[in-house]
């Protein structure tokens, strides 16, 4: 198949931990043919969706892991697989980039799902499962938040549409600074603001569980370091092997068939203790720790669910 991955820069990326790098490598493996852009070159041209890019190949040496050909414009129909990959933020520019791959279809399957990566971003495709989340209030109303606060008083606070754990504050109910953060996060931004109660199971670990077309395949542990309260990788949170729970098979049975349903292949969800934190649809992570610790090749699962629905 020929497959392009629309993703961050490549040259950055650490391919001992970057789950797009592990995708690309299982793709080459399996005889398939690679390119790679950036979002800001996919474009709309007099009726086509086309991207700006470069063939890729990659090989696992540091510093020399991507291999590339002459820069050139595609017309991206021509592609069997589009990868959805850059990260968040979830801002006007990313949700552009699914509009403009929604045209795709139904001749070239985008992974995820750009319609349902549009409607369903992380923090808020947990809203249908009530059951299974903590309390959670999402405002941009200082009152409203005051007022949960008030009730819960150990919060977690964020940005709706953050990712790696930018941004993310606990208050507990001796905390003085949710008005000075409320007007800092409202004097750049016009984005509501999640509030989460906290969960004091979080200082044992935030698991990332990985669905595959809506079937869990595993877990990770990500533990905070000592004196934070984020576990994201990206701020020092440290991986380790965990097994999964009854919970968290429960919570996946619960959600699974949305997902499979939906078009999400990949998924990450986030786990502290018996609650579902986040659904993890943009750019999840964490294929290689989980390949490290199980000794299960992620990548080829997801392969194998994307090569039966081409099939």
């Amino acid at each position: 198949m020929k497959i392009a991955f629309q993703m961050d820069p490549i040259g950055p990326i650490n391919i001992n931990a970057d789950s797009t790098f592990r995708l690309a490598e299982e793709a080459q493996a399996r005889g398939h043919e690679l390119f790679y852009y950036t979002p800001d070159h996919l474009a709309y041209e007099e009726g086509k969706i086309t991207a700006r890019g470069q063939s890729l190949k990659v090989q696992r040496v540091v510093g020399d892991h991507a291999l590339l050909g002459e820069m050139e414009t595609v017309d991206l129909s021509g592609f069997d697989v589009v990868w959805l990959r850059q990260d968040p933020p979830f801002d006007m520019h990313y949700i552009t980039s699914t509009h403009l791959l929604d045209r795709l279809a139904p001749g070239t399957l985008v992974v995820n799902d750009p319609f349902w990566v549009r409607n369903y971003p992380e923090k808020l495709m947990v809203l249908d499962f009530p059951h299974l989340t903590p309390p959670t209030t999402i405002a941009r109303d200082l009152q409203t938040i005051r007022d949960f606060k008030a009730r819960h008083g150990d919060v977690i606070l964020k940005p709706l549409y953050g990712n790696g754990g930018a941004g993310v504050f606990r208050l507990d109910a001796n905390d003085r600074n949710l008005s000075s953060l409320h007007e800092l996060f409202t004097g750049f931004s016009r984005e509501p603001l999640i509030v989460q109660k906290y969960l004091p199971a979080v200082t044992k670990g935030d698991k990332r569980v990985i669905l595959v077309d809506g079937e869990v395949v595993g877990a990770i542990n990500r533990v905070p370091a000592e004196g934070e309260v984020r576990s994201n990788m990206h701020v020092g949170g440290r991986p380790e092997k965990v097994a999964l729970t009854e919970r968290d098979r429960e919570i996946c049975a619960t959600i699974g068939p949305r997902l499979k349903e939906k078009g999400q292949i990949f998924v990450g969800i986030d786990v502290i203790g018996d609650y579902l934190t986040e659904i993890n649809l943009t750019s999840p992570t964490g294929i290689q720790e989980l390949e490290r610790f199980d000794g299960v090749n992620i990548a080829e699962k997801i392969w194998h669910a994307i090569e039966a629905r081409r099939a």
